[in-house]
């Protein structure tokens, strides 16, 4: 067994394609082919079901499957020691970024990282938090930008500043004429909201107990924050914007915008990565960048602030 085999199989889980796969590794199909029936005879087992198209992994295969991720992940970890040791601050970053994070935060940080990491390239990726959390996990991204814990033992978590929730309200209407927004009263009116599985809508959600609100309609599949921000601005219902989002609106734009009656909602933005990642460096000067992009004030939870 070497790792060059471990890496075949991985390729042909993804693919599911023996052709397809040995275009992925750079090698013929018949190397791949044959490398794989040798590791299968080595182990006395069957890794793939060839029987079922598209190729399949066996049950034990599946284990084994699971087994090798974890040692290549480990293998590259190594390399990541070396390559720390060699580059420091240079190299490459794999970054996983909430969308509703993403387009307030990075471009206030994005001419900082070129100022203070300009020998680092960056590759951002907008992802969910559950998918940032799959992607560290199985090593397809380094680190992840999100708005809560993470909620498991591989990876590490570093708190980077706090945001509260901001409601978006039409001018005609009760809301409109109020200092702040209550949560027991937000129910009543149509909230625009994004679908489930992203944390900002689960977190206000749980904050404004709207569940099993009577008046609630969530009709707008796949819509953004700024879509909805149009849909208020034209006199049709209510939303909510992150702290930073609201830092960049006209002045029109701003007289939308009411805070919640304490306590406050607000969420953490979190810098997430696999404990067996390796480039702590990186890591660090990454956090010292973005929190010296954020307001200072919100690099502590503020009195009045409820963290959800």
């Amino acid at each position: 067994m070497n790792i060059q085999q471990l890496e075949y199989i991985q390729a042909l889980d993804k693919f599911r394609h023996f052709g397809r796969a040995a275009d992925f590794c750079q090698v013929t199909q018949p190397t791949l082919s044959t490398m794989i029936q040798k590791l299968e005879d080595e182990l006395g087992v069957k890794i793939f079901d060839r029987s079922h198209q598209p190729i399949i992994p066996t049950a034990v295969g599946r284990r084994i499957l699971d087994q090798a991720a974890i040692i290549l992940l480990q293998v590259a970890q190594v390399k990541e020691v070396i390559r720390e040791e060699q580059e420091a601050l240079t190299g490459s970053l794999r970054l996983g970024v909430l969308p509703t994070i993403a387009p307030y935060l990075l471009p206030l940080v994005l001419p900082l990282l070129r100022k203070h990491l300009p020998d680092l390239k960056i590759t951002i990726t907008e992802l969910k938090t559950s998918e940032c959390v799959a992607s560290l996990l199985s090593g397809q991204i380094d680190v992840a930008l999100i708005a809560s814990a993470s909620e498991d033992e591989l990876l590490v978590d570093r708190q980077l500043f706090f945001e509260e929730f901001l409601g978006y309200v039409p001018r005609r209407s009760e809301l409109f004429e109020e200092t702040s927004i209550r949560s027991a009263e937000v129910g009543r009116y149509q909230l625009w909201l994004l679908d489930e599985g992203h944390c900002f809508r689960d977190q206000l959600v749980k904050f404004c107990h709207l569940k099993n609100a009577p008046n609630q309609r969530f009709s707008y599949s796949r819509g953004s924050l700024e879509t909805f921000m149009h849909f208020v601005e034209q006199g049709n219902g209510v939303t909510f914007v992150p702290e930073l989002a609201a830092k960049t609106l006209s002045a029109e734009q701003s007289e939308l915008v009411r805070p919640f009656a304490l306590p406050r909602p607000a969420r953490c933005i979190t810098l997430v990565h696999h404990r067996d990642y390796v480039r702590h460096a990186v890591v660090d000067r990454l956090s010292e960048v973005i929190c010296q992009a954020v307001p200072k004030e919100m690099l502590r939870l503020r009195p009045g602030q409820d963290l959800v």
